[in-house]
């Protein structure tokens, strides 16, 4: 037990200082003045990603704003505006006139707070968090970074389908917002000519709180007590009466049932594999290459994390093959041999410049990820930018399509080649940043970030230098701290592109630009 409990403490304090070393970065970000940018009338004509068109979702015609049910809606709402408390006036600041931007941090949150590595049983065996029984010990999910850009991709995915459809019959039926129909109500936030009816703000609520209910199980309470703050904040807002929430939740319901549908049988059940599927992709890469990465922890994690990650299915891209980089360097061949003598120097001079680059880019237990950090950058960005929710929503749908699609593509790259980090082939070699529990080549921070600024850069030409640079920052800080090969940090920033690439070609023709 004294041995257990003191590997316990060692977990707790290695991510205490891990968090500290990083750059803090504020969770929430702050809206002022935020009238938006644009209203995107045409947005119920863009292509979406799981449904064909905008009208496949089923939504009743309104009633006219003369009829008494709707009049009598107006008079509720004006009442309860008059009686509105401090807890209501905070929740409608809170939730602002663009909650793509709150239902996204909430989602980093979650990701922070459950990415946390399952540690040791009292015998040094290690059990794996387990979808069926979420409570654990230990319990589910272990946020890691391909869970992570999976939950952030059915969210977002999900968002920006219910949304298109919301917009569809927004302008169809043309039923202006509650404060335009009686001038003593008044509007919480910037003025706009969106039709309120259906509620964009009841989609992004009930599809955000499905879809992240199935990915946090444990989470059922806390989630359900954010949507009904969030559906109560529309009303109080004086932006919506009670028909268009109940229309826009019941958009959110439908494409939730959807995108879950997809979500059960995209292969993700399967990524974490039993130790004997493990050993023979082990076996299988020793064959094909002689070599393979062994994990060096002490007890020895039996299985690397989610070796079939790279089989789950993509968003943009039919066969992962496809994408597969080129083999990494032979173990004794020049090129080899010259990164060994550059990670040596690298670890022999460790300069505080580079100290600082490798821990910012850190992401890991305890923290968001390197995905979430790239949509901490998205919102910035939409936020500085004053998208509409519709337009906020494709920016953080193609984010993380070609985010997830870039895990997968590196996962498929881990596993096939199988090759060993740094730690494990120069001796006495030290990290500063710890060592994963995966293959070396290619880098996922490289891939994930490389993938995530090419979509930044296409949908935010202006700050295509800055996040191309930043890609290159995080593929480099892997390399400064000792976790990875040059070649695993150059390659996998081609490999994030290329990959991006295939997302930013279905942006193109999506109709929104």
């Amino acid at each position: 037990m004294r041995n257990r409990n003191y590997r316990l403490l060692l977990i707790v304090l290695v991510c205490i200082l891990v968090v500290s070393c990083e750059k803090e970065i504020p969770t929430k970000l702050e809206f002022a003045n935020y009238t938006y940018s644009g209203t995107d009338e045409n947005g119920g004509d863009w292509n979406p990603i799981l449904i064909d068109n905008g009208d496949e979702i089923e939504v009743d015609a309104p009633e006219d704003v003369t009829s008494e049910n709707y009049q009598s809606e107006l008079s509720q709402l004006k009442a309860s505006i008059e009686n509105i408390n401090a807890e209501q006036k905070r929740a409608i600041n809170y939730w602002t006139n663009n909650p793509v931007v709150r239902w996204n941090e909430i989602t980093l949150e979650l990701i922070a707070k459950y990415n946390l590595i399952p540690g040791p049983n009292e015998d040094e065996s290690y059990t794996l968090p387990n979808p069926s029984n979420p409570e654990g010990p230990p319990a589910f999910p272990f946020a890691h970074p391909p869970y992570a850009s999976r939950a952030l991709a059915y969210l977002s995915v999900a968002q920006f389908d219910g949304l298109i459809s919301a917009w569809h019959y927004k302008y169809l039926y043309n039923r202006l917002a509650p404060y335009q129909q009686n001038g003593a109500i008044a509007y919480a936030y910037e003025p706009n000519d969106i039709p309120s009816y259906p509620s964009d703000g009841a989609v992004l609520a009930r599809v955000s709180k499905s879809v992240l209910l199935a990915m946090f199980p444990l989470e059922g309470e806390y989630l359900q007590k954010m949507e009904d703050e969030h559906l109560e904040s529309l009303l109080l807002s004086g932006g919506n009466v009670s028909s268009d929430i109940m229309a826009g939740v019941s958009i959110g319901d439908q494409i939730s049932a959807i995108a879950l549908a997809r979500a059960a049988n995209d292969g993700m059940k399967n990524a974490q594999t039993p130790k004997a599927v493990s050993d023979s992709i082990k076996a299988a890469a020793f064959e094909r290459f002689g070599w393979q990465w062994d994990n060096l922890e002490i007890p020895v994690r039996p299985v690397g994390l989610t070796p079939l990650f790279g089989k789950v299915r993509m968003w943009n891209i039919e066969n992962v093959e496809s994408v597969r980089p080129i083999p990494p360097p032979q173990l004794d061949s020049q090129e080899y041999l010259e990164d060994v003598a550059i990670l040596k120097d690298y670890a022999d001079n460790v300069t505080e410049e580079r100290r600082r680059i490798a821990n910012f880019w850190q992401d890991g237990l305890g923290t968001y990820t390197p995905p979430g950090h790239w949509n901490r950058f998205a919102n910035e960005f939409i936020v500085e930018s004053k998208m509409n929710p519709l337009r906020s929503a494709r920016t953080m749908a193609y984010l993380n399509m070609a985010i997830m699609d870039a895990g997968i593509s590196c996962w498929d790259a881990k596993y096939y080649y199988h090759y060993p980090r740094p730690i494990q082939n120069i001796p006495g070699f030290k990290t500063i940043a710890g060592t994963p529990n995966f293959p070396s080549y290619t880098s996922g921070h490289s891939v994930f970030s490389a993938a995530g600024a090419e979509v930044l850069a296409y949908i935010f030409p202006e700050k295509a230098s800055l996040v191309r640079g930043w890609a290159e920052e995080a593929a480099i800080s892997r390399v400064y701290g000792g976790i990875h090969w040059t070649f695993d940090a150059t390659v996998g920033t081609d490999q994030g592109r290329e990959v991006a690439q295939y997302t930013i070609d279905v942006a193109k023709t999506d109709g929104a630009d």
